[in-house]
């Protein structure tokens, strides 16, 4: 392999770029409506998630994403203040992110596996409780 790093994992899908910066600011604050998050805090977010897009690596990128994963799962089980539409979409967001990674080479795919379940299962969580989930909440 070259001395060059592998940018392979950038190519999967602009959705965290655009989707996450909002919704994680507002998931950070605890904010029970994204509306209610502080535009600078939003700025921020899109500055940080800038600077991995453009100077990290994939696993800068994956630290991130675990992160965004806590706050999600955090939400999902009540053990943290958030807003559960952002939740919702967050998770939704990183999980069809981690499991884009099965096409990629490198170990992506084995090490987000725990974050995946725990996606999976908040998401679950969150699309019945969310009223503005394809169901209504019902369930």
């Amino acid at each position: 392999m070259s001395g060059r790093r592998s940018l392979v994992w950038l190519g999967l899908t602009p959705e965290p770029e655009r989707e996450l910066p909002p919704t994680v600011a507002a998931l950070r604050t605890g904010a029970r409506d994204t509306a209610t998050a502080p535009p600078e805090l939003a700025a921020a977010e899109r500055r940080r998630v800038e600077t991995l897009i453009l100077r990290g690596s994939r696993r800068s990128w994956l630290r991130y994403l675990a992160e965004v994963t806590a706050l999600v799962t955090g939400v999902a089980d009540g053990s943290r203040l958030g807003d559960l539409r952002a939740a919702l979409l967050a998770g939704e967001v990183v999980l069809d992110h981690h499991r884009m990674l099965i096409g990629l080479p490198g170990p992506g795919y084995d090490r987000t596996a725990a974050d995946r379940r725990a996606l999976e299962k908040a998401v679950r969580t969150l699309r019945t409780a969310s009223p503005d989930a394809p169901d209504g909440g019902r369930g």
